[in-house]
């Protein structure tokens, strides 16, 4: 049996203070806002502010576009749906988007 001393008792104590602080300085570093693991929510912004992304439809809700954008992956096509400041906005390459717009306008 290993000898024990009189400061065992504290290991326990100590021991979970300790763990404790680790878990307090994790979950502070890892949900702070900008530098953090965690991503920072999506910004709405205009519709020219997406790159060469082409918005194809205006949807008047986000619900018909994510039937739009489904609609438009299913045919082949690279898209994605993004919520812009004046709506939700489903965007192609310039590439797809007449083919998009026909596949859309059925």
């Amino acid at each position: 049996m290993p000898a024990w001393n009189a400061y065992s008792y504290a290991f326990g104590p100590v021991f979970a203070a300790a763990l404790l602080l680790f878990f307090v300085f994790f979950l502070r570093w890892a949900f702070r806002r900008g530098a953090s693991v965690v991503a920072a929510p999506a910004k709405a912004g205009r519709t020219d502010e997406y790159g060469v992304l082409t918005p194809i439809a205006s949807p008047g809700t986000y619900v018909e576009g994510e039937i739009m954008r489904r609609r438009l992956e299913d045919a082949g096509i690279k898209c994605t749906l993004a919520q812009t400041l004046d709506g939700p906005r489903v965007m192609v390459w310039p590439a797809n988007a007449d083919r998009a717009r026909e596949l859309i306008s059925r």
